[in-house]
């Protein structure tokens, strides 16, 4: 992974998880709900006091998941805001016009661009990339690679999968490659 692109949401649930183990106060693991978002809220709040996903890293209180590993193995990201955000956390940027100047630095030069599970942001980074770049689109809703196809970024390869089995089985065959290389 040379580069994530996503918003507020990826990053306070992935952070949720590996705080508490839920998602919107539904244990993960279990699929239990807790009737209630408030992991979800303490989880923001937690990341305001450390006043970033980076610092939470830095001082140990994030210890686990997507932007850990993506701090740790100094993959960069750029959260895009939304008027809709929860929060948002300290790392969204809100200014869309900077946070479409900040994707477009990332996905420069770029040659294959997987798109998983969120068709705003898969839509709005397809409208950024030449049609010489190639698209793989992962989502459980079929009419998510249509819209990107019906919107020019004709090159998008779909696949109808969530993307929680998707990635395990991407992994074990790039794993696969890499032991028989």
């Amino acid at each position: 992974v040379n580069a994530l692109l996503s918003g507020n949401a990826l990053a306070v649930h992935d952070v949720e998880y590996a705080l508490f183990g839920t998602s919107l106060g539904m244990d993960v693991k279990t699929g239990l709900t807790t009737g209630s978002s408030r992991n979800h809220l303490a989880t923001i709040n937690e990341v305001f006091k450390a006043g970033s996903l980076k610092a939470m890293v830095e001082k140990g209180k994030l210890p686990k998941g997507i932007f850990y590993e993506c701090i740790k193995r100094r993959v960069p990201y750029v959260l895009s805001g939304s008027i809709r955000d929860d929060g948002p956390i300290p790392d969204v940027i809100s200014d869309t016009v900077e946070a479409q100047r900040r994707y477009k630095e990332l996905v420069k030069g770029a040659d294959l661009v997987l798109m998983l599970a969120s068709m705003l942001h898969a839509i709005a980074v397809g409208n950024l990339l030449p049609s010489t770049v190639k698209v793989i689109c992962v989502d459980i809703n079929p009419a998510v690679a249509t819209k990107l196809t019906d919107r020019g970024t004709v090159q998008t390869v779909g696949i109808v999968s969530d993307v929680g089995t998707f990635l395990p089985l991407l992994a074990e065959e790039l794993q696969r490659l890499e032991l028989n290389e």
